[in-house]
């Protein structure tokens, strides 16, 4: 090992940067090998620093690095040490939409991609489905219904599509359904706040949705795999048709 690495200087340039960026990257190897035991200490800040065998101005870009993605949090005094942390999926979510809104992701784009998660999970939903997760259905359709009732035509309907994915036990449909949904009802919400559609048409629009969720719903309890997923798929086309079709002025609350 170096003197140069052993510098408390601080990080200086794109080398420093990678080695703090590499540190970061075994931290977190060590993190899930680890089992991601919330709470547990890793280690002193003297101690991180000579396994690694890194100066300490590399070792806290690492950290920073580290506490940005919520992986883990140095807690100073007595018995304190990098603590692994649990990380805000929310904070997740943001990152990944920010992400795709610069990437210019388009409206068919968004589609296919919720289109193939989406009938994955409907179907893994179905393999695993027990009584609370049907309540758990019922629940979200009726909360969709009273927001309806109440005059909400715009993001009442992703709720359920959330419910569905995480029944699939898989959290990267989850992860990535939340995202893609979230998006979709982003670029719906601008078109509707810088368009016309009269309320009555919005209400209908949500109506509609209203009655294709509860249609999943019957074929997921029912556990009928083809269905759900043909009622899963229609329903989708019809969302994205709505939103491609910009001579339609009626806009679609999802």
């Amino acid at each position: 090992m170096t003197s140069d690495w052993k510098s408390d200087a601080a990080p200086a340039g794109r080398g420093s940067r990678r080695l703090a960026e590499t540190v970061a990257e075994l931290i977190e190897k060590d993190i899930v090998k680890e089992g991601w035991r919330t709470g547990t200490v890793l280690g002193s800040e003297r101690d991180l620093i000579e396994r690694y065998g890194v100066s300490r101005a590399v070792f806290r870009e690492a950290v920073r690095l580290i506490e940005h993605h919520q992986m883990a949090r140095m807690r100073r005094g007595p018995g304190g040490g990098l603590v692994v942390t649990e990380p805000d999926p929310g904070i997740v979510r943001d990152a990944a939409r920010v992400y795709l809104r610069h990437a210019a992701v388009s409206r068919r784009q968004l589609f296919e991609a919720r289109m193939a998660l989406e009938l994955a999970g409907v179907t893994t939903a179905i393999e695993k489905l027990t009584e609370p997760g049907i309540a758990r259905l019922t629940d979200a359709l009726d909360t969709e219904q009273e927001l309806i009732d109440q005059g909400v035509t715009l993001g009442h309907a992703r709720n359920l599509h959330r419910v569905i994915a995480e029944l699939a036990g898989n959290p990267a449909i989850t992860l990535f359904v939340e995202v893609l949904a979230q998006l979709d009802q982003d670029m719906v919400q601008h078109e509707w706040e810088s368009g016309d559609q009269p309320d009555e048409e919005n209400r209908d629009a949500a109506a509609q949705s209203h009655q294709a969720h509860r249609a999943m719903v019957e074929a997921i309890v029912a556990g009928d795999a083809p269905l759900a997923q043909h009622r899963m798929r229609r329903h989708l086309q019809a969302v994205a048709e709505l939103l491609n079709n910009e001579s339609q002025a009626q806009a679609p609350r999802y």
